[in-house]
């Protein structure tokens, strides 16, 4: 991802695509714009205020880069001396 700052700790990414992916962990859909020092970026939510919001209420869909897998384990006695 590539982040430009966080304004009131909201994450502006340099495409929308990342904006919505991050967003969507608080349910939301859609992007706005801000302005910093010339250069546009992203943001999640329709509205600065709506992503603030939801960030209170906290992530309600946790994003993961790859899938959770429960392993089973079992065990043996070898009879070795400790």
């Amino acid at each position: 991802m590539s982040l430009i700052t966080h304004i009131d700790s909201v994450p502006l990414f340099t495409t929308i695509t990342e904006a919505q992916a991050w967003g969507s962990q608080y349910n939301l859909n859609g992007y706005h714009q801000h302005t910093v020092l010339g250069q546009t970026g992203y943001m999640g939510g329709i509205s600065h205020r709506e992503i603030v919001q939801a960030m209170i209420g906290g992530v309600v869909t946790p994003t993961t880069t790859s899938p959770v897998q429960s392993t089973t384990t079992s065990s043996s006695s070898g009879g070795g001396g400790y």
